[in-house]
């Protein structure tokens, strides 16, 4: 064997086992990319699946649960497509069962009471990972401009909510101790975090329920006397808020 043939058969050999090597890290990669996209798709499933079942019933207009399914809908999608060994077609029909459970008006989960600090909090951070959500399903294309906006500014309504919410429990805490001039600074806090969503007619009308409370908390202040009826009953309708809108838009003796 002549020279010549030694080197072209010492260069194929190499040939050979570069195109080997490059063929195995692009084989790598690609699994790689294709397991980085499973988990991708798996996170962001159970994310909406949390947000679906966590958040309190109360806070979710049908919009965002249908929002909500339809993320987790498309994870599963995605998923099918990536063949994940993950139990992704029961995923999917149960995915689908819901959305049709909502579209007919037939997803009746009960309110959650939110009746203490601790839980208004955990509620806050759901409601602030729900917002992130909504913009990153709108900067990826999964939804229009016009719902983008509509359910953001909701959630952030809600956000405000919750901070009113502690606000209020912080109230109730001091009422019970008689701590009158406490309580009605933090009903002027609960106010003012209402007031941040003024251009809806709820935030409005609890701003005005917060307003009147102070007032009524001012004058038994002065008398030196407390209305533990008239207490209760605004209690109650501040935590039915978001389950029975009627009670804030209508009329209601509270009212001016």
């Amino acid at each position: 064997m002549d020279t010549t043939t030694i080197v072209l058969l010492l260069a194929a050999i190499v040939a050979v086992s570069l195109a080997i090597i490059v063929f195995s890290q692009m084989r790598e990669k690609a699994r790689i990319e294709r397991v980085r996209k499973m988990t991708a798709q798996e996170d962001a499933y159970h994310k909406a699946r949390r947000l679906l079942t966590d958040i309190p019933a109360q806070y979710l207009t049908s919009d965002l649960k249908l929002l909500l399914l339809k993320r987790m809908e498309d994870a599963c999608k995605e998923l099918s497509a990536l063949k994940s060994e993950q139990p992704v077609g029961q995923w999917l029909e149960n995915t689908q069962q819901a959305r049709k459970e909502v579209l007919e008006g037939n997803d009746r989960r009960p309110p959650a009471k939110i009746d203490s600090p601790e839980k208004a909090n955990q509620i806050k951070e759901l409601l602030q990972s729900l917002f992130k959500l909504i913009e990153a399903m709108h900067k990826a294309g999964r939804l229009d401009a016009a719902n983008a906006r509509k359910n953001l500014k909701y959630v952030l309504f809600l956000v405000h909510k919750t901070h009113a919410d502690l606000h209020v429990f912080q109230a109730r805490d001091f009422i019970r101790q008689k701590q009158i001039r406490k309580a009605i600074h933090a009903y002027h806090l609960a106010s003012t975090e209402m007031g941040k969503s003024s251009d809806n007619p709820l935030a409005k009308k609890a701003v005005k329920s917060f307003r009147i409370r102070i007032k009524e908390l001012e004058e038994m202040s002065a008398e030196g006397s407390m209305n533990a009826e008239n207490h209760t009953r605004l209690d109650k309708a501040w935590d039915n808020f978001l389950q029975d809108d009627d009670a804030w838009k209508k009329k209601a003796d509270y009212d001016d």
